[in-house]
């Protein structure tokens, strides 16, 4: 491809991201979420997606079924020690992470396969460890999608749940 092909088409890019950005359609950012407990240090990498007055659990996220537990590539899990979450062990490594939401519980899945786009290709002889946790409804908004690693917990946040999980 020639230069002015190459710049024509970079400039048509640019042009289309802009327009969807104005258009207020959906975008999701490149996020990671680090942090220690005890002795561990976790890192969670994840694409970041907004609320924009769509209904989220039960709607976008449908309940009962796999979701991805962010957008785009699968979110990861990494711990560097091994973990005991929700009195479960999880061995130190990195891991795709999925979420099963109902209404009174949700399904956090750790799945040894990493390279997976949202939850194509998942396997389930793949999982390392599944624990049931409740969601738990917040009195705020979380418009963006966050994860946070705290001092015996981590939690994904996002519209009007929060979704814990402890740490020891």
């Amino acid at each position: 491809m020639n230069l002015r092909k190459k710049i024509k088409f970079s400039v048509i890019a640019l042009f289309t991201v802009a327009i969807s950005m104005a258009q207020g359609k959906p975008s999701s950012t490149k996020e990671t979420a680090t942090g220690k407990i005890k002795d561990a240090t976790i890192t969670i990498k994840y694409g970041s997606p907004s609320v924009n007055g769509r209904e989220i659990w039960g709607g976008l996220v449908p309940f009962n079924q796999m979701w991805r537990a962010g957008a785009n590539e699968a979110t990861t899990f990494e711990t560097d020690k091994d973990l005991n979450i929700e009195g479960s062990k999880l061995p130190a490594g990195t891991y795709s992470f999925f979420v099963i939401p109902s209404e009174k519980e949700c399904i956090i899945i750790f799945n040894k396969e990493t390279k997976l786009w949202g939850s194509g290709k998942y396997k389930e002889e793949e999982d390392q460890l599944r624990i049931k946790v409740k969601p738990q409804a917040t009195k705020t908004m979380t418009e963006k999608l966050v994860y946070n690693v705290a001092k015996n917990k981590v939690v994904l946040s996002w519209a009007n749940w929060d979704i814990p999980m402890m740490v020891k």
